[in-house]
């Protein structure tokens, strides 16, 4: 039984990771869309999205997405652009003059551009460069990864370890649904106004980049919003399969929540019943005024009421700072290279945007499991041997612009490792998840009971 917990403990771990964003570890499909508007071209071995990009490969590709690749082939075979670099081969000749010529990257030496790998700092600086940032004035080299992630085209979850060309093909992806530093236009539709990149080859990347662009300016209004009030509901249908028995265990969630994130202190109200294996458990849980309350049903049906005192100081400044450091009006469009599709619909006074995120691209994700501190004997190979179905989300969104309903759909299976001399254990899940979005911002209210009868809970301090 005490496994089982631990699987079920894993995915309620995978689920809140997918709510966060996702990492990537197979972006063929990204590749193949960049290929079919001549940003991202492979050699003759194909992409090879599996190795470490070149530091030229990384100028070839800034001088594509800054629109200049005919430019500097043609300037370069006409003798108008020079380097001293030696290190550097044909192929990739006019594009490392042209950034050279350009001031825009220099080389490891007098006469060395380099040979080494390129990493995701460098590459994320040529790519703020393409979107109009100079480093040194709008950012510094050292905090060029936390820049992008600011600008919204970079997540440090997405792109674990070695940085790959299959990174490469995401995170610039990503990129060209960027806005430019000016804010004329996103930089695929920069490089369409200005004839480098073809209309009619990119109008795919073009639907799927401005549909999801339209999704995450709809959904800001809420992530941003300093209260929230609403439903959740979850049906969770498990099975465990072990030494040819299969046992299920259905789960279900439904219930409540509000919070109010004042400067000056933070609310919360919770109510959710959680059942399993067919039982239920109610539990309410309230924050006020620096105290945690919480309510749970016993086995008699008797409620037990125990209150702890909170320090929220840090949570408070973590939000504060938080909110002074966040660019409301950026669109964010890290984990548009998962994006298998999105389709938008009109329904009535409401758009509704379908989102299906492929199976293959969540995997990623599960490096954050397999490097569990305390997971190592078991969470790490629940992990490693851990794959998803294709998932699909619906957005619904008012005539207001405001998100009004989420609903997701998605399944897993784990294989757990097997104990000394017994058989692994295989257990699937099938998720079928919903939000719906009650009020936002002013029109949140939160109604607290008598916290009178509540029994105070003393926390023991544990040494460190």
């Amino acid at each position: 039984m005490k496994r089982i917990f631990t699987v079920l403990a894993a995915t309620l771990l995978l689920t809140a990771a997918m709510a966060v964003t996702a990492s990537a570890s197979d972006y063929d499909a990204v590749a193949e869309d960049l290929a079919a508007i001549g940003v991202f071209r492979g050699t003759s071995d194909g992409f090879e999205l599996d190795r470490a990009p070149t530091r030229s490969e990384a100028a070839i590709m800034l001088v594509r997405l800054l629109g200049a690749e005919d430019e500097a082939r043609d300037a370069y075979a006409a003798g108008e652009l020079t380097m001293p670099f030696t290190d550097v081969g044909a192929t990739a000749a006019p594009y490392v003059a042209y950034l050279y010529q350009q001031g825009i990257t220099n080389g490891t030496s007098a006469t060395k551009f380099g040979t080494g790998a390129c990493s995701a700092k460098m590459y994320c600086a040529f790519l703020l460069r393409a979107l109009g940032y100079e480093d040194g004035t709008d950012f510094q080299y050292a905090d060029a990864l936390a820049f992008a992630q600011e600008k919204g085209f970079y997540d440090p979850l997405m792109f674990p370890g070695t940085f790959l060309r299959d990174d490469l093909a995401a995170v610039t992806y990503q990129a060209l649904g960027t806005d430019l530093k000016d804010g004329s236009a996103y930089l695929l539709k920069s490089l369409i106004d200005s004839d480098a990149v073809d209309a009619e080859a990119a109008a795919p990347m073009t639907e799927k980049i401005e549909a999801y662009r339209a999704l995450q300016q709809a959904s800001a209004g809420t992530d941003s919003s300093t209260a929230m009030d609403v439903d959740v509901a979850a049906n969770i249908d498990m099975a465990v399969a072990q030494d040819g028995e299969t046992v299920s265990m259905p789960m279900t969630m439904e219930g409540s929540m509000q919070m109010i994130l004042d400067e000056d202190d933070l609310q919360m109200a919770c109510d959710f019943d959680i059942g399993m294996m067919g039982e239920t458990m109610t539990t309410r849980e309230w924050l006020k005024d620096g105290w945690v309350y919480v309510e749970s049903t016993v086995e008699n049906g008797e409620a037990v009421r125990t209150k702890t005192q909170a320090d929220l100081a840090e949570q408070l400044a973590l939000i504060e700072q938080a909110q002074a450091t966040a660019d409301l009006d950026m669109v964010n469009v890290s984990g548009l290279a998962m994006v298998d599709s999105i389709t938008v619909q009109t329904q009535g006074a409401n758009t509704v945007y379908t989102m299906v995120i492929t199976g293959s691209s969540m995997e990623g994700m599960l490096h954050i499991l397999r490097e569990f501190p305390d997971g190592s004997d078991l969470v790490g190979p629940i992990a490693e041997g851990s794959h998803f179905g294709d998932i699909t989300a619906v957005y619904t969104v008012d005539r207001s612009g405001d998100l009004k309903d989420i609903q997701m759909t998605y399944s897993i299976e784990m294989t757990v490792p097997a104990e000394e001399g017994g058989t692994p254990m295989v257990m699937t899940a099938a998720y079928d998840m919903s939000m719906t979005v009650n009020a936002t911002g002013d029109r949140v209210r939160i109604t607290f009971p008598d916290f009178s009868d509540f029994e105070e809970l003393s926390i023991p301090e544990i040494a460190a």
